[in-house]
């Protein structure tokens, strides 16, 4: 592959010193999971925004967390049709072999993908609806919640839906039978959080007022 290029230096110096200070003090941990396999409690599904770092997040450590990322936290419904389906995927592995025992979808502030969402549905962004759009037809998960908006000025409506992006994934979830099942069985649980980048902010969604409250 004559495409692929060397690590940029920058990157290979911060291999180096993560290896010469965490690696090297924590040696035996490393060793652990690496022979012991991986045991995660929770599987976090996030966005791809390099701003969300869900470990640091909650002070989690390696073998913690099972996490997948995709633009605008999303979760597609079932849809066994021999297609790729990398979210599926994911969550088939989570639930069904390593078991984990919470499954949380984790928004946030500022998401440029709920933007183009909010966009494309508003007419603004015709690019989007193109077919040949991947971001477009990906963001077409999210119509439901879109036509589920109050009236209200873009912000508001924009800071909403990317709440409608963690509730409309939660609703996907359970259209997964393993998923149904597990909940169910109260083998698994769901949570819907949303996170406010700017101030640090945590909000868990709350079934019973149907609202976001604060953590």
């Amino acid at each position: 592959m004559k495409f692929a290029k060397p690590l940029p230096t920058y990157l290979a110096k911060r291999y180096h010193g993560w290896k010469a200070t965490d690696f090297h003090d924590n040696r035996s941990w490393y060793k652990h999971l690496a022979e012991q396999g991986q045991h995660p409690r929770a599987m976090v599904i996030s966005c791809c925004d390099s701003r969300v770092h869900v470990t640091s997040i909650f002070g989690a450590d390696q073998g913690e967390f099972f996490i997948h990322r995709n633009i605008a936290n999303l979760v597609p419904p079932y849809n066994p049709d021999g297609a790729h389906h990398g979210t599926s995927a994911t969550i088939e592995f989570a639930v069904n072999t390593l078991k984990v025992a919470h499954l949380i979808v984790l928004g946030h502030s500022q998401c440029g993908g709920v933007a183009g969402c909010y966009d494309m549905c508003s007419g603004h962004a015709p690019e989007l609806e193109e077919t040949s759009s991947f971001v477009g037809r990906w963001m077409d998960l999210l119509r439901p919640g879109f036509e589920r908006l109050p009236k209200g000025d873009d912000q508001q409506r924009r800071q909403q839906l990317e709440k409608e992006a963690v509730l409309v994934s939660l609703e996907n979830l359970m259209t997964f039978p393993y998923v149904r099942a597990s909940v169910e069985s109260e083998a698994l649980t769901l949570h819907g959080l949303w996170t406010n980048i700017g101030e640090g902010g945590l909000e868990v969604y709350d079934p019973r007022s149907g609202l976001f409250e604060q953590v």
